[in-house]
């Protein structure tokens, strides 16, 4: 999976979940300041993308996540566990 499949991924889950306005959303878009998220809200986003992870990558660090502050950032997180 690229990159930009990965956003696709992610910016499907925040209109569908999150009811976030998809013309919102870009690469850019930062989660707490554009998108509102609470501690709260990122967590249980990173939650709903566990299930598009495959078994057989494991479980997601939460460490990888404490530096995230964009879309941008989380897709090349999440890209070693969708690859």
């Amino acid at each position: 999976m690229t990159e930009k499949e990965i956003f696709d991924k992610l910016k499907s889950v925040l209109v569908s979940e999150f009811e976030v306005p998809a013309d919102k959303i870009t690469p850019e878009s930062r989660l707490f300041e554009d998108l509102q998220f609470d501690s709260i809200d990122a967590v249980d986003f990173i939650v709903k993308m566990k299930n598009y992870i495959p078994d057989n990558k494991g479980a997601i660090d939460p460490e990888v996540f404490k530096s995230v502050q964009t879309l941008q950032d989380v897709a090349t997180a999440l890209l070693p566990y969708l690859n």
